[in-house]
């Protein structure tokens, strides 16, 4: 440590440290642009000089080492007037244009011109101009003559988002920060180049002139898109959420977001449902009052339950719906004498319920992602499922830790990976097995009997010599793994793997809500079906919470089918459109900002929220009409008046105590062999929810582009097929015409396509088996 004192004050910071985060420590606040806590120094604004004494000239704070004995001042007649002087030359050649920037009211440069800058300028020269970039549909750089080359942006995407998209190009006044090549800036964090931007030369396109941040309401709420849990800021305009911007929580989200976490809001704009809708005899939908609409689904439920027992009810519902959403469904379902209730609609392996021990989870905080120094991370698209984790371990991956990956498609994750095998999907298991195997022989234990078959080869061996070098070492299971076929056989040899490394075995977890779900009991117990066999093996009635089965669950066409089919169908969603064609009763809800309710996240964290706009038209937060719903059916239990309450008695026992990846089944390989062609399925990032799905300028990027059917070159060569040919893609539901690419991350023998696409929902699912023909 080294003891300075700053404005008089003694602080004491550690050795290596800068003059600035001593001043941080101290409360005392220098000026700065070109500074951020989460990026390297760049020192290049020069905004944050200060008086150093014995020093012949104003250093930057930033840049400036802390020294035993050093004396510092930040507001000195001298600092000052550096300070004015970099201000001065910062304003020279800036516009104008306050009144019409975006960033009006929320500018660091505005707020400390007040401070710093003159009263009028010395500089009656031309003004330089910078032409507009075009960054995509996301960030606007329209007014790039704002720019202060304080080049944030720049160290954010070499940094933080792990890839260089924006640089600088010239010298002096001539510099402009561009793209290369014109090409759009693709990065699932790009958002935050908004935020991190001091002035209004980046904003966000969405937002852009739609309201004075001093206009905004400001309330806190939870991410519902994935299992992070990120804290964010909504800001609400009227009624209408108009902004979504991060709310800093060092233990989760740090100070960023996705763009899926900040653009979506786009999607509670559109299409939404606002007054309970009936299906007439006729097939006409008609309006109908909540009374009415309710009496309606009591007497569906209740005929098909006194008519063909309970069991022949069913409950499907989404990840994201709250913890209080899910216990209350749970009842009415349980209440109705049906075990029948699922939230996880794209799990395919029934035999992993009967596995787990507990509520599967990640397994330690998310935070201890950074500290962690070997990490094997199976079956996931890392940075599409879990942006932000996979940012921290990117951190991770630069400050020395080995992370392998075993795979479906080799994506590049934007990291650095110490050993990577990407297989079929039907092979996960067996080079899961493989690493098992060698790690055995590495410590010198014996080969459990049921892989004594296994030969690991040299990947997986390289996978195994790094794992058994660490200390601190994680093994974390992904969405694709989750979802296989076999899950329960990954999910065994990668516990089996995690036991001979020493190391934790967690599951990344899809859902804002997973862990809440099995907490809530969302999940069928005692031989009660699960979402798989619900659909699969048709019942009378259903009960469907916020999801969209065509494109959330694993076989969406099998799903429509089966709904059509049922007697009775009810669905609880925001939106006009999500069950039109196969609902009876459609009553509409409230997504996540106009209700209460809580999300448990993968590391087991329960992070409540309130709603932030009031509901559209007649719509009713879900926990409401289900609490309802109980009352209608005469069913017990049914007296709570707040959604706290609800969640009270869920968690009730506590959590951690409810958290286990402990598995009930021992390791082992598949026996069978694959036929032809394997799907390779990924769910692309802003394809993920309903809400995200209606968001315009998340559609109208390159990650939602219409999908093709991506094949390694040698493939395309053993079908006959050319890349940008039209191919017709059959599987044993349906067929589907597709452009064919070319696609070498791919191994040989799998076709990639999208899912959660109406385009590709007839070739069922997301493990099946395909051929490709010419057209």
């Amino acid at each position: 440590m080294v003891e300075l004192t700053i404005d008089g004050k003694k602080v004491e910071v550690q050795e290596g440290s800068m003059v600035m985060h001593a001043a941080h420590k101290l409360g005392v606040y220098v000026p700065h642009f070109c500074y951020h806590k989460k990026l390297s120094i760049a020192a290049n604004c020069r905004m944050c000089l200060v008086e150093v004494e014995k020093a012949p000239k104003a250093m930057p704070a930033c840049a400036t080492p802390a020294t035993n004995g050093m004396v510092v001042h930040t507001c000195s007649e001298r600092a000052v007037a550096a300070q004015k002087s970099v201000m001065e030359f910062l304003l020279i050649n800036h516009p104008l244009d306050c009144p019409i920037c975006d960033q009006g009211g929320e500018c660091q440069l505005q707020d400390l011109a007040v401070g710093y800058g003159g009263s009028t300028s010395r500089y009656n020269e031309e003004k330089r101009v910078v032409f507009h970039k075009e960054l995509g549909p996301l960030v606007s750089a329209e007014e790039m003559s704002r720019c202060i080359h304080c080049t944030r942006c720049v160290r954010f995407g070499q940094e933080v988002a792990g890839i260089m998209e924006l640089g600088m190009v010239g010298r002096g006044e001539h510099s402009e920060i561009t793209t290369f090549v014109g090409r759009s800036v693709e990065s699932e964090l790009s958002g935050n180049m908004i935020d991190l931007c001091p002035v209004g030369a980046l904003t966000s396109k969405p937002f852009r002139y739609q309201a004075r941040t001093w206009e905004l309401a400001r309330r806190r709420s939870v991410s519902p898109h994935d299992s992070l849990g990120a804290n964010l800021v909504v800001q609400v305009k009227g009624d209408e959420v108009i902004r979504v911007v991060p709310f800093e929580n060092d233990a989760l989200n740090e100070c960023w977001i996705s763009d899926r976490d900040r653009f979506s809001y786009e999607g509670l704009n559109e299409d939404r449902l606002t007054v309970p809708m009936i299906k007439g005899e006729d097939g006409q939908w008609k309006e109908a009052t909540w009374s009415d609409a309710l009496q309606v689904v009591a007497h569906g439920l209740m005929d098909v339950r006194d008519a063909s027992g309970g069991a022949q009810i069913g409950a499907l519902a989404s990840e994201y719906s709250t913890l209080e959403e899910l216990s209350l469904l749970a009842r009415v379902t349980r209440g109705l004498g049906s075990e029948n209730i699922d939230f996880r609609l794209r799990q395919t392996d029934a035999s992993l319920d009967a596995a787990l021990t507990g509520a599967p989870w990640l397994g330690f905080p998310v935070a201890e992602l950074d500290t962690l120094d070997r990490v094997l991370v199976v079956g996931s698209f890392l940075r599409k499922d879990h942006p932000l984790m996979t940012q921290r371990l990117r951190q991770a991956a630069k400050r020395g830790t080995q992370i392998s990956s075993i795979d479906i498609a080799a994506d590049d994750p934007l990291l650095k990976l110490t050993a990577r095998a990407t297989v079929l999907p039907s092979a996960l298991a067996q080079t899961v097995a493989q690493v098992a195997v060698a790690l055995s022989k590495l410590k010198g234990q014996e080969v459990p009997a049921a892989l004594a078959s296994v030969q690991p080869d040299a990947t997986a061996q390289a996978i195994a010599q790094s794992l058994s070098s660490g200390e601190r070492v994680a093994i974390l299971l992904g969405n694709t793994a989750v979802n296989a076929l076999d899950a329960s056989m990954i999910a065994a040899n990668a516990q089996l793997v995690a036991q001979l490394s020493g190391g934790k075995f967690g599951f990344l977890t899809s859902g804002a809500n997973t862990v809440g779900g099995y907490l809530a009991g969302a999940v069928p117990t005692k031989g009660g079906k699960g979402a798989a066999a619900m659909l699969s093996q048709p019942l009378k009635a259903y009960v469907v919470l916020h999801a969209e089965p065509l494109l959330d669950a694993d076989n969406g066409a099998q799903a429509i089918a089966t709904l059509k089919a049922a007697e009775f169908v009810v669905a609880l969603t925001p939106y006009a459109s999500g069950a039109r064609d196969w609902a009876n009763v459609m009553l509409p809800v409230a997504p996540f900002t106009e209700t209460s309710g809580t999300f448990v996240n993968a590391q087991g964290t329960a992070q409540s929220f309130k709603g932030t706009a009031a509901p559209r038209g007649q719509s009713r937060p879900a926990w409401k009409v289900l609490r309802v719903l109980g009352n209608v059916l005469h069913l017990a239990g049914f007296d709570d008046e707040t959604s706290e309450t609800v969640r009270d008695a869920v968690l009730a026992n506590g959590i951690e105590s409810r958290l286990s990846n402990q598995l009930q089944i021992l390791p082992g390989v598949s026996s069978g062999s694959a036929q032809g062609l394997q799907r390779v399925t990924d769910v692309p990032i802003y394809r993920s929810d309903a809400m995200v799905r209606r968001a315009p300028a998340l559609q109208a990027t390159g990650a939602s582009r219409t999908p093709v059917a991506r094949m390694h070159e040698q493939t395309l060569a053993s079908l006959g097929v050319s890349v940008g040919q039209q191919v017709r893609v059959k599987s044993s539901t349906g067929h589907v015409m597709l452009t064919a690419e070319a696609d070498n991350t791919l191994v040989a023998g799998a076709v990639r396509i999208a899912a959660a696409f109406e385009h590709t929902a007839a070739l069922g699912s997301a493990f099946g088996q395909l051929q490709v023909e010419r057209a």
